[in-house]
């Protein structure tokens, strides 16, 4: 055993040997002599191995030093250009924002605009829909005269032949007689009753004539009626096509609108149908016949304009139960959209503004929950029509109770900081039959039509 660890220290030494000699000729043996206080003097051998370990571990040193320096500027460079690069994204956001609400206030009024021409359109299709009773009315009126006065005539001329007829047959027999009953039949006898004929056919042709001078003005009424009648058609037909081409622009953005929301129009229709079911007024489909004959094309043709505009008159209904309205009035700015967020998903979009702003109802409904919940703090939670729920979270103060009905645009709370919250700001969500859905899809659908 001795032997073998002598054979390995033998071993040891010659490598070191080997490697000192390998270093000498750039390090050369050098010797530190140090002096004590009691004037002895040692030394320390540094040998060609040592130096340059300490040479090749300074330097490695250095190495490691430079590089991390390098290292740690270049991530202070790129931490400083990411914060310029954020900063310039949260400006052009602002800008975008600022664009949206200005957009948003532009397309309110033109909602307003356009309802001022729904409103118009509908007295116009009133007063349409009175001329075009009066009018038929006249018609009838003119049909029925104008039937007296040909039966009238007809009877005058039956008449007049008849008389004519029995004239002759008078004629005809005074001739025969004459000659016969000469000596009998004084003078004065044939001519009273030449007179009396006389008269009687100076009489039957003036009656004919003023019966034929009143049909001749009746067909001249007739005329100017058909041709009053022909203007009035023409004109119901212009008024028929401009409120078509305006129910079709108006209807559209509407249909768009709710099915972007998520909405479909056909059930949201026949939702609020079955809560407005009463019939009468202005827009009951019009049937001037009591024969039981088919319309006509300008009945059918208003009948199918009064269906558009019930159409959608029944939009305009949905739209303002539907929670197509933004929770603030006031200035503020998304502070986090509608998705993923930190490996969650962030169920509704966040409005930041100063503490204490109001917030609204976005459209009619009942207070379901008002008061605290666990991460929205103190919210509001609100009922609407067609299956939709709105959620307003971490507010200040509550200003409605739970089972209370609001309208949309009422103020229901102030922004605040409460529950789960990193700072003031307002936590808007929309469920859709209990499923919570992006609140910008119809935020950004009503901006489409108001």
């Amino acid at each position: 055993m001795g032997q073998i660890q002598g054979t390995g220290r033998a071993l040891q030494t010659r490598l070191n040997n080997r490697i000192h000699t390998f270093f000498e000729r750039w390090f050369p043996e050098q010797r530190l002599f140090l002096r004590s206080d009691s004037e002895q003097t040692r030394f320390i051998r540094l040998r060609p191995g040592t130096q340059a370990l300490i040479v090749f571990g300074s330097s490695a040193l250095v190495a490691w030093a430079i590089l991390a320096s390098s290292i740690l500027l270049m991530e202070s460079i790129g931490a400083g250009n990411i914060r310029e690069q954020a900063r310039r994204d949260q400006a052009l956001y602002e800008d975008r924002l600022n664009a949206l609400s200005m957009a948003r206030d532009a397309a309110e009024s033109e909602a307003l605009a356009a309802h001022e021409r729904f409103n118009a359109a509908l007295t116009q299709i009133s007063a349409m829909q009175s001329q075009l009773l009066e009018s038929e009315d006249r018609r009838r009126e003119l049909e029925t005269g104008i039937g007296v006065i040909q039966a009238t005539l007809r009877k005058t001329m039956n008449e007049r032949d008849a008389a004519r007829a029995e004239t002759e047959e008078v004629v005809a027999v005074l001739e025969g007689r004459a000659a016969a009953e000469a000596e009998r039949t004084s003078v004065a006898e044939v001519d009273a009753t030449l007179a009396f004929l006389n008269d009687a056919l100076q009489r039957t042709a003036v009656e004919r004539d003023d019966k034929e001078a009143e049909a001749a003005l009746a067909l001249e009424e007739a005329d100017a009626a058909k041709y009053e009648r022909d203007l009035i058609l023409d004109r119901n037909d212009q008024i028929f096509t401009q409120l078509e081409e305006a129910l079709t622009v108006s209807v559209e953005p509407l249909e768009k609108m709710f099915t972007k929301a998520g909405l479909p129009p056909e059930r949201l229709l026949d939702a609020v149908k079955r809560g407005y079911s009463g019939t009468g007024g202005p827009l009951t489909p019009i049937s001037f016949s009591t024969k039981g004959t088919e319309p006509s094309p300008d009945e059918t043709r208003a009948n199918a304009l009064l269906r558009g505009l019930d159409q959608m008159n029944l939009y305009r209904i949905a739209a303002e139960k539907a929670p197509f309205g933004m929770p603030l009035r006031d200035s503020f700015r998304f502070t986090s959209p509608f998705g993923p967020r930190w490996g969650r998903m962030h169920e509704g979009t966040d409005f930041a503004a100063a503490h204490g702003t109001p917030i609204y109802a976005t459209a009619d409904g009942v207070v379901t929950k008002a008061g605290w919940m666990s991460g929205y703090g103190r919210m509001v939670k609100i009922r609407h029509d067609f299956g939709v729920e709105t959620w307003y979270g971490h507010m200040s103060r509550l200003r409605v109770e739970e089972g209370q009905r609001v309208s949309k645009g009422q103020r229901i709370g102030d922004m605040g900081n409460t529950g789960r919250s990193t700072g003031t700001h307002l936590h808007y969500e929309v469920r859709v039959n209990g499923s919570a859905v992006n609140p910008m899809n119809f935020i950004k659908a009503a901006r489409d039509v108001f």
